[in-house]
């Protein structure tokens, strides 16, 4: 197999540039390391393989994790809890400690060592009672840090809100400090959100199952109804029978015979079905990030026959105040003088014939010559011109 260096070498060759050169041609000077990242981009995409295993971009339906919330507090903090003006902490006490039999006057409570927090976690599809996981504790409150905190039991329940499905209480790990003395203060990483390693404990199944209606239904990530189609002809070669449809855009389902539904069957079938690899089809994007100046094309970008000209226009202001005294009156006059410098890069009218592919859309931009900030513009203009045969996203 080519490594990514002689691809490159092969891809200079084709493009025209000197051999054995070790940096970009004269033309392309000005372009600098984000085309070299495009070309390279082009490579891969041009030599790789494009083939995908299925659980790549596909996953069964009603195997997917479940998000899990809960109300809490964090205890143990040392004075960097929330303030009195958080309401819902003092009442969140309070109502903690007359489960204990304290009765205490909202008003005497000063939680600077408790923090109200929001608990969060994912529960799989197929945990077991008893399971542990992770759980995410993030403040609610006007704490400044929940390091050294400790969350109290907390019920994390689902979309429904009525069954516990885990109880969750540990130390909160932040990976971080924060510390604070005099007017200074010194702080490493973000202190109000922490984790609790394996601090939920799983006391209601999920009940996940791969079956639905005696068939195993494949939701695609990105749906396309050729990747759908590509996907249900695949499974069935392999499982040597038409037992896979493409429903839609989105799903593939494979209908189950009743001897594989159970055991170990339905799981050596379903491991079958997601290995199996595919090419799924993508659509022709160009997306650009015009804050950062990052451009990426998609392989399936082409571009109609166009006539392109691109100049820098570029405009310079320099002033300078002058000023001079009258030795006499004292006045002194300010006299400001401005310079005003416009330059224009010379420009050409190129035309770039129908590029098939988008190494062709690669080596006319290179042609042109131009940084990657005017890359953009050239595609902009190239999309209202209608030569463009793709979808430009700019986020």
């Amino acid at each position: 197999m080519k490594t990514s260096a002689h691809l490159l070498q092969s891809q200079q060759k084709r493009a025209g540039w000197p051999s054995g050169s070790r940096g970009l041609p004269s033309t392309a000077n000005r372009i600098g390391h984000a085309l070299w990242a495009l070309l390279l981009l082009v490579v891969l995409v041009e030599n790789g393989a494009a083939a995908v295993r299925l659980k790549e971009i596909a996953a069964f339906q009603n195997a997917g994790e479940r998000d899990l919330l809960g109300y809490g507090l964090v205890v143990g903090l040392d004075g960097t809890g929330d303030g009195n003006r958080s309401a819902f902490t003092l009442r969140s006490v309070e109502n903690m400690l007359r489960r204990f039999g304290i009765q205490l006057d909202p008003g005497t409570i000063k939680p600077k060592n408790v923090a109200a927090v929001m608990v969060t976690a994912k529960l799989g599809a197929f945990a077991r009672s008893g399971d542990r996981l992770d759980v995410t504790v993030s403040s609610l409150g006007d704490a400044s840090s929940l390091m050294g905190g400790v969350l109290l039991m907390t019920p994390l329940t689902d979309q429904g809100g009525e069954v516990v499905r885990v109880r969750a209480q540990g130390p909160v790990s932040i990976g971080g400090f924060n510390f604070a003395s005099g007017g200074s203060s010194i702080r490493q990483n973000y202190t109000l959100v922490g984790r609790v390693p394996e601090g939920g404990v799983v006391e209601e199944e999920a009940g996940g199952s791969l079956l639905s209606d005696g068939a195993l239904v494949l939701s695609l990530n990105n749906p396309d109804f050729t990747t759908a189609l590509r996907a249900a002809r695949a499974i069935n070669s392999a499982l040597g029978e038409a037992l896979a449809t493409a429903v839609d855009a989105a799903q593939v389902r494979v209908a189950v015979p009743e001897e594989s539904r159970t055991g170990t069957r339905l799981v050596e079938m379903a491991s079958l079905v997601e290995n199996l690899e595919i090419e799924p089809d993508l659509a022709a994007k160009v997306v650009i990030n015009e804050r950062t100046g990052t451009v990426v094309v998609g392989r399936q970008v082409r571009l109609s026959p166009v006539a392109v000209a691109h100049g820098n226009l570029s405009v310079i202001i320099k002033s300078q105040q002058n000023a001079a005294g009258d030795p006499y009156t004292g006045f002194v006059s300010a006299d400001r003088q401005d310079e005003i410098t416009v330059s224009s890069d010379e420009a050409h009218l190129i035309v770039l014939d129908g590029m098939a592919d988008v190494n062709g859309v690669a080596r006319a931009l290179n042609t042109l010559g131009v940084s990657p900030r005017d890359i953009i513009s050239i595609f902009q203009l190239l999309k209202e011109a209608g030569a463009l045969q793709a979808e430009l996203v700019i986020i």
